[in-house]
């Protein structure tokens, strides 16, 4: 029996070139099902996802799929199946993505992960959720600086009480 054996054109094979080198700009996908969802929603989501370095490309499965194994980041096969939607991550910025993209099924947009490929690793769902309950890389900076200035004004308010219960600051006139 003869295989069947799909008709590659040239449009095709520049739809998955193009793909490819869009996906090869991100280090993350997070894969979505957008059923249900308007133009409008979609356009919020990637109005709210450029703040962040990241896009929100709808895709056909299938070049999807070859784009990713070309990039050796195969794997993904099965959270690619129904209409599909990827987040593009950059960088650390996962969490915050992900914090888009939960926000927004939260906001009654019909917006469903189905999971993730993340540093080569595949991720649930569930586990992209509680990644967007992480704190962001902002979030933790801020928090590390405000423990480093908690000693730093003690002190300060030590040395000031001390000052002040020995009359006062020294005059400095000449």
């Amino acid at each position: 029996m003869e295989e069947f054996k799909a008709h590659v054109t040239p449009a095709k094979e520049d739809a998955v070139a193009a793909l490819r080198e869009e996906f090869a700009g991100y280090d993350g996908y997070i894969f979505t099902d957008y059923r249900g969802m308007t133009v409008e929603q979609i356009t919020n989501i990637r109005k709210n996802l450029r703040k962040d370095d990241a896009a929100y490309r709808v895709v056909k499965n299938r070049y999807a799929k070859i784009a990713l194994k070309n990039l050796d980041k195969g794997g993904a096969e099965e959270q690619m199946v129904g209409p599909t939607a990827v987040a593009l991550v950059k960088g650390d910025t996962a969490n915050v993505v992900a914090k888009v993209l939960f926000g927004a099924a939260k906001d009654g947009v019909n917006v469903q992960v189905k999971g993730a490929l993340l540093n080569g690793e595949l991720l649930s769902a569930a586990q992209i959720e509680e990644i967007s309950k992480l704190p962001t890389k902002l979030e933790l900076i801020a928090s590390l600086m405000g423990t480093m200035k908690a000693p730093v004004q003690k002190l300060a308010a030590t040395l000031l009480a001390y000052v002040e219960s020995k009359g006062g600051a020294a005059s400095t006139e000449a």
